[in-house]
């Protein structure tokens, strides 16, 4: 399996723009704590999450392709089933079979609410320090709030075993985690 540190590099030897790393190091965060949460493989989901969107770069117009080209990059770094759920992630635009396993749903909602948590913590005076999963509920029926956000891709959630408001608090803080390096941390 691929190390954190190699899948790491090449993330950024793929992907120059430091919204797709911030995406990245958050979803990586998010799948770290949901595999704690629910006594799975860290280091797998972590690099599952972290490596989701390698090719988003080069299939942003052509979505088509989205997660099996990075597929085709990851064949014999990772596990198969990890590999499934990078295929799955983006299901609906590139075809594959729909998500199954409970990776597969963990990787479509961690990697979906990053959107979600980032937003909300972007006009927040206090950035992510002390947001809660309530004001998340409440942007989620904001629909202009992070419009590109999928929130039934977030309440995928329960196919994990997760309630929304449990699952919420999850991704805060494990996004909070990491917020210095993510400029979401208080001045």
């Amino acid at each position: 399996m691929i190390t954190r540190e190699d899948g790491l590099a090449l993330l950024k030897a793929k992907n120059d723009e430091t919204n797709l790393i911030h995406h990245a190091l958050e979803s990586e965060a998010v799948m770290r704590g949901l595999a704690r949460t629910l006594g799975r493989d860290e280091e797998l989901w972590g690099l599952t999450g972290l490596l989701h969107d390698l090719d988003y770069a080069t299939t942003r117009e052509n979505h088509v392709r989205h997660g099996l080209d990075t597929v085709d990059m990851l064949g014999g770094k990772l596990p198969d089933d990890a590999l499934d759920a990078i295929r799955r992630h983006a299901a609906e635009m590139n075809g594959a079979e729909a998500p199954q396993s409970e990776l597969d749903f963990a990787l479509r909602c961690g990697e979906t609410v990053t959107g979600l948590v980032h937003a909300g913590a972007l006009v927040r005076p206090t950035k992510i320090d002390g947001m809660q999963p309530k004001s998340l509920k409440k942007k989620m029926k904001d629909k202009a709030f992070a419009a590109s956000v999928n929130r039934d891709c977030i309440r995928e959630c329960d196919r994990i075993g997760l309630e929304l408001g449990v699952f919420l608090q999850i991704a805060i803080d494990s996004v909070t985690s990491i917020a210095p390096e993510l400029g979401l941390a208080p001045e």
